[in-house]
């Protein structure tokens, strides 16, 4: 039985990383789950969950922590006009069905299925953003038809097994189309919000009668956890927007990137048995 010592450490480390969390969501439209998958898994190991069970839960309660980050970042990008509301409808079917095939894989997947796509993604979009910048583009604009819709499937997939908002590997596909930057951050903001509602009742679902679950859980989703760290998220959202429509272009490429680096050392690091 973990003492009450170590829960409120636990506490407080859940507490920093949703006020962490909210500015990730504004500043830069990935929901925030970049930081709080990582921060989870730890937590949930650490208190006795297994890998294998602390993995999809951290993807599980991340996704249901971004519900309202999302909402709240996407409305702040909105009043900026830096969302694309076109392309955000078209993209709500195959986002969807991305998503739901994401959590189904979830119940059967290995911890390192995880791990491995977040590394893929999210190191691709670190490498295009810090050194790519406007030389590596796709197309001068985003395509319609099935193409569109197969990256609207794509995010949702990718997104439902990182247990992110859909910003890393949307602004990804954004930024290789010549979809401005601010603009890029804002449409992914918002873009979290179809993610996240059907990614957090698709693990919940997923994970139904599960054993071993970290306490205070709906399936994969722990809620006792999204408590906790939803307050300072919601505080910090509107900071993150505000931060992120203050920066230039360029500097806020390079800040996308670099964090995004970061996270992916730490998860190779993971991958290779480092820590």
């Amino acid at each position: 039985m973990t003492d009450w010592s170590t829960l409120l450490q636990f506490a407080a480390l859940l507490v920093a990383t949703g006020a962490a969390v909210g500015v990730l969501a504004g500043l830069f439209g990935v929901g925030g789950g970049t930081i709080s998958v990582p921060v989870l898994f730890y937590c949930f190991t650490a208190l006795g969950v297994s890998e294998l069970a602390a993995m999809p839960a951290a993807v599980g309660t991340s996704l249901a922590l971004i519900v309202p980050t999302s909402i709240k970042s996407a409305r702040g990008h909105l009043a900026k006009g830096a969302v694309d509301l076109p392309l955000l409808k078209s993209w709500i079917a195959p986002v969807a069905l991305g998503v739901i095939m994401g959590a189904a894989i979830a119940r059967f997947a290995n911890p390192w299925v995880f791990q491995l796509v977040f590394v893929i993604v999210a190191s691709a979009n670190a490498i295009k953003l810090i050194f790519g910048s406007g030389k590596w583009t796709f197309a001068p604009s985003m395509p319609t038809g099935l193409l569109s819709g197969f990256y609207g499937w794509l995010v949702g997939i990718v997104s439902a097994l990182m247990g992110i908002g859909g910003g890393a590997i949307a602004n990804l596909i954004f930024t290789l189309h010549s979809k401005p930057i601010h603009q890029a951050v804002g449409t992914s903001a918002a873009l979290g919000v179809l993610i996240s509602i059907p990614g957090a009742i698709g693990y919940g679902l997923a994970g139904w009668n599960k054993a071993g679950l970290p306490a205070g859980s709906i399936g994969y989703v722990c809620v006792a956890a999204v408590m906790v760290m939803l307050p300072t998220t919601l505080l910090t959202t509107g900071l993150g927007v505000r931060l992120a429509h203050g920066l230039s272009k360029r500097h806020l490429e390079l800040a996308l990137g670099i964090y995004l680096a970061l996270v992916s050392l730490r998860f190779i690091f993971k991958l290779a048995g480092v820590f």
